[in-house]
């Protein structure tokens, strides 16, 4: 299962109303305005809120928040992990039907290390293109999932496939006592036939890493696995410290 969850990371928006996208298929997204700042997202931080779903923490505080898309394994996950562990830096994983099933002690080892599983739905489809009925079981069969093959239960967070959203899937997932999350960074790393380079990801965050982020990376990326050491090392350079979710402040 191919996860092509960075839509419109880069698109343009003038309406920041949640409201506004109550019943369209809407992808997250955001501008970015000012090096080092907050960037702008297709819905405000305040109306994204009132629904407990978030894409970025505190802007006055120093610190990121890890998160990773999981939607299968090639090796890379465990070289991320050692990363991670390293730094004592904590993150989450989004996990899909499939990889739970097919990495049931990977799941046990990111959960023992401190990480968080987050909840990215079994199939990986559209939410907005779903009834509520359909969103809810393909949410609940996530965390069901979990349960069997690891004992483990599955953190109430959420990431919505490929960013897709509107007001009534963030009501429901809401409702049912998830924390939507979207995020503040990211960059085209999910083709592993187009890799970006250790040294791309390493610039990217030096250029667009600010207060409060909340960076999208995927754990089939080499790119990140080459990177991650090096990337965790100069932001601690900086004065970043890296927090768990669970810690997750909002402005």
């Amino acid at each position: 299962l191919l996860l092509a969850a960075v839509p419109g990371i880069f698109h343009h928006v003038t309406d920041a109303s949640v409201a506004a996208s109550a019943s369209a298929n809407t992808n997250w997204g955001l501008s970015f305005q000012e090096e080092g700042k907050t960037p702008v997202g297709n819905a405000s931080a305040a109306s994204l809120k009132q629904y407990d779903a978030y894409y970025a923490g505190d802007p006055s505080q120093k610190t990121i928040y890890l998160t990773f898309d999981a939607g299968y394994e090639n090796g890379n996950t465990p070289v991320i992990l050692d990363a991670l562990k390293k730094h004592q830096a904590p993150a989450v994983f989004f996990v899909v039907g499939n990889f739970i099933s097919d990495n049931p002690d990977l799941i046990k080892r990111i959960v023992s290390e401190g990480h968080i599983v987050g909840n990215h739905t079994v199939h990986h489809k559209s939410m907005p293109t779903l009834s509520d009925r359909d969103n809810k079981q393909e949410i609940i069969d996530c965390a069901e999932y979990c349960k069997e093959a690891t004992g483990y239960e599955m953190d109430h967070f959420i990431r919505p496939p490929m960013g897709e959203y509107n007001e009534k899937t963030l009501k429901l997932t809401k409702s049912m006592g998830y924390k939507t999350i979207f995020w503040s960074m990211a960059y085209v790393d999910f083709d592993v036939n187009k890799q970006p380079g250790k040294q791309y990801v390493v610039e990217h965050f030096k250029k667009y890493t600010h207060n409060g982020a909340i960076p999208l990376m995927h754990n089939v990326s080499q790119s990140n696995a080459e990177a991650l050491d090096e990337v965790i090392t100069n932001l601690k350079k900086e004065g970043y410290q890296f927090e768990s979710l669970k810690k997750l402040s909002s402005y």
